[in-house]
């Protein structure tokens, strides 16, 4: 991903923030010449085991996600494939007529995280079950209602032989804040007032991270 100097993440947090708020990526991989590549919408997690502080560019963070078997891309994977993650934070589109500057040109705010990784499948129907069951846990603690899933576990055994389990070992990210760095302050401040008061989640959360980079 090319990142222009003044759009790059002020800190590692701001990527793991934006994975952990977003967990639904984009995986894709290469495929033949014939199929082309890969790439399926599916969710990650960190590996909850995992307790190390991440590296500048998140490499060593060890992620887990799963897809359908059914899926042609799973098919496709082996273990040692390298893929691509991309995680899509908060954005939105800015027009001119906020700048209340001449000339100006419209442009799209956005947020985004690409890991580049290596994948390793996982066979055992067991360590899928773990993984399911980590993956449950991990999202009814942050966006959830902290649904105990003791009475479904019965059901998770009969559904789990459909899941394709990964891990992935994350070799580098790239983190891009396009969040009108370029403009000058007070243009910067107008850009955030018009998006905090759309009413709408989407630029209520561009809005709360420019404020965060003044």
């Amino acid at each position: 991903m090319f990142v222009p100097a003044h759009y790059r993440e002020p800190d590692v947090s701001w990527m793991v923030d934006l994975m952990r708020g977003n967990p639904l990526a984009l995986m894709a991989s290469n495929g033949s010449a014939t199929e082309g590549p890969f790439a399926t919408h599916l969710p990650v997690i960190t590996d909850p085991r995992w307790e190390e502080l991440p590296a500048a560019n998140l490499s060593g963070m060890p992620l887990l996600g799963h897809m359908n078997r059914a899926n042609p891309h799973w098919a496709a994977l082996e273990t040692g494939t390298a893929i691509l993650l991309t995680f899509t934070g908060p954005h939105a589109y800015v027009s001119p007529t906020v700048y209340d500057i001449t000339p100006a040109a419209p442009t799209w705010n956005f947020t985004s995280v690409h890991v580049h990784g290596v994948v390793e499948k996982i066979e055992s129907t067991e360590e899928t079950l773990s993984l399911v069951q980590a993956t449950v846990q991990a999202f009814e603690k942050e966006i959830g209602n902290s649904w105990d899933m003791t009475e479904s576990l019965g059901y998770f055994h009969k559904i789990v032989p459909a899941v394709g389990a990964f891990r992935v070992r994350v070799n580098r990210a790239e983190g891009m804040f396009k969040l009108s760095q370029e403009q000058r302050p007070e243009v910067r401040e107008r850009v955030v007032r018009s998006f905090a008061g759309r009413g709408c989640t989407r630029h209520a959360q561009t809005a709360d991270l420019m404020d965060r980079l003044s």
